[in-house]
């Protein structure tokens, strides 16, 4: 009989990545997943940053509940690398919602869950690699951020929400201990599972979540080139981004 133990269960990372959302701020059109960016989806481009990683065996895509099928065709028509898995299901009417759903479709054997925004298309793999391996270290909940550059004021909103109005200054956090959160936030999957059965009510982001369930969450270095895509002036900081890379890295 060998005295050796036996060798740990190998942990498989997946990656989920919430595409239902329309984009209400790029302006009417295709959901703002499917928008093109260099010619390419940007739901792409995200898919293949989380497939970069050589950690991640899976990537599950939540498409808009009309347009699985869609986004199906879209993967199939590009390259994409063969390591990786792919799956698409239909998506829920929230961002939580489609989040669940995506877990609910990961096979037994996944043991960590990258959680993605498709509106981040541009992030490096350095930094989904820091997530996945803080997350293999023992962490529970990890996200990648950034310092703040600007000072930041707490107002007291106008009732209604009143656009253009003054609003008072009640205070000025010390920017020193903020951080602007990005994606992908990597997380053990039963610790994330658990969060989306217990938590109720609205949240901003899945790390949130699990600080509700009082479990710690950890920050490792973002990368100013995981920014959202949210708005026209950001998809010309996209290109100009995908432009340098294509000068440098021939990407």
């Amino acid at each position: 009989m060998s005295d050796e133990a036996p060798p740990a269960r190998a942990a498989r990372t997946a990656a989920v990545i919430p595409a239902a959302g329309r984009g209400v701020r790029l302006g009417p059109g295709a959901p703002k997943a499917l928008r093109a960016l260099n010619g390419t989806p940007m739901l792409i481009h995200a898919v293949r940053a989380m497939a970069a990683s050589r950690a991640v065996s899976l990537v599950v895509v939540v498409a808009p509940p009309e347009g699985a099928a869609e986004v199906k065709n879209l993967l199939d028509a590009h390259a994409l690398p063969e390591r990786t898995d792919y799956l698409v299901v239909p998506g829920g009417e929230t961002r939580q919602e489609s989040v669940r759903l995506g877990l609910d479709a990961l096979p037994d054997g996944i043991t960590a869950v990258l959680v993605h925004d498709a509106a981040r298309p541009l992030v490096p793999v350095d930094t989904v690699d820091a997530v996945i391996e803080a997350v293999r270290d023992g962490a529970v909940a990890v996200v990648p951020a950034l310092p703040l550059a600007d000072t930041v004021k707490q107002v007291e909103p106008r009732p209604g929400g009143e656009k253009g109005e003054p609003e008072p200054v009640v205070a000025t956090p010390d920017r020193a201990t903020l951080r602007a959160v990005q994606t992908p936030q990597g997380f053990d999957r039963d610790t994330l599972v658990r969060a989306h059965t217990t938590v109720t009510g609205s949240v901003t982001d899945d790390a949130s979540m699990v600080e509700q369930l009082g479990e710690p969450v950890v920050v490792v270095p973002g990368h100013e080139e995981a920014f959202k895509v949210t708005r026209p002036l950001d998809l010309l900081l996209a290109e100009a981004v995908l432009a340098r890379r294509r000068a440098n890295d021939g990407f």
